[in-house]
């Protein structure tokens, strides 16, 4: 039986950098706490609490004083930056350099222009989101498809931006309905979807196609997981979504003769290595 890992899947640049920004501090400490899990993935959350990260959520974070913190890859608002300031927290900022220049930009666009509406494309209450809307003291309308397009003022001028991690398609979607509706008032439309995420999904679903069974491993917190594995199901009807190889079955693999294994942004490459090894197992198992 062929079992191949797609190439394309595992952790995102920005994923790498702050596991190895908690590596790198945990050699000279002993300790360090995490905003929110690092990664949405539980095997890479506790190999790193074995280390010394302890995750804190938000409630937590701000009673604390005179700690490290570690900021993940998703971003924050600037209300946690403050905190800190306040109350002698050191933070070690691992915001994916993606996140950072969006938040950035909105910022700035915020500061400068305060009839205009900011809005946007994205999965209420996600941690990058959260830290978006934080740059516009809470104004900005979260829209997480075309349903929801009448929460918008189309008297005001709009301008859409996007959580990095959401499907390209979707927000052009959205963007196309804007320009639609906004007949007489202007829509500044900037794609901010990362597109180390949004080359995945053609690359997925070639993936997707080759193979008899798909198993897609993923962190069940994981938007992007979700989202990419909708893709291989829709392609792929005989797709399995897991978190641990535990959940493997092996019934799966009784009437086909490959499988593809892949995963979200927020999933360890050795994670999918495991789940190789196991089915590798199965198979010899199946036709010894």
């Amino acid at each position: 039986m062929i079992i191949e890992i797609d190439k394309n899947s595992g952790f995102c640049f920005g994923v790498v950098e702050a596991i190895r920004k908690v590596e790198e501090t945990l050699q000279v400490q002993d300790v360090l706490y995490c905003l929110g899990d690092i990664v949405h993935s539980d095997a890479e959350v506790e190999r790193l609490t074995k280390k010394g990260l302890i995750t804190i959520d938000h409630e937590h974070y701000f009673t604390m004083k005179d700690v490290t913190v570690l900021l993940r890859a998703h971003g924050e608002p600037p209300s946690t930056y403050e905190y800190a300031r306040q109350n002698n927290i050191r933070l070690i900022d691992a915001t994916c350099p993606v996140v950072l220049k969006l938040q950035q930009r909105i910022r700035s666009g915020h500061e400068t222009d305060n009839n205009t509406q900011f809005v946007i494309f994205g999965k209420k209450g996600h941690a990058e989101v959260n830290g978006l809307v934080g740059q516009t003291n809470g104004e900005a309308i979260v829209i997480e498809n075309t349903d929801e397009i009448d929460k918008i003022d189309f008297t005001r001028p709009i301008e859409l931006y996007s959580q990095t991690t959401k499907d390209l398609e979707g927000f052009n979607l959205l963007a196309k309905e804007l320009k639609h509706r906004a007949i007489n008032t202007p829509v500044n439309i900037h794609d901010t979807v990362c597109r180390q995420v949004a080359n995945r999904i053609p690359a997925i679903r070639e993936f997707s196609a080759r193979f008899g069974l798909i198993i897609f491993v993923s962190g069940l917190k994981s938007s992007n997981g979700k989202m990419l594995y909708n893709i291989c199901k829709s392609v792929n009807p005989n797709s399995k979504f897991i978190s641990s190889i535990q959940e493997i079955d092996k019934q799966w693999i009784q009437d086909v003769e490959s499988v593809g294994i892949c995963g979200a942004t927020s999933t360890p490459k050795n994670l999918l290595e495991d789940v190789a090894s196991a089915l590798h197992q199965m198979a010899f198992e199946k036709f010894k």
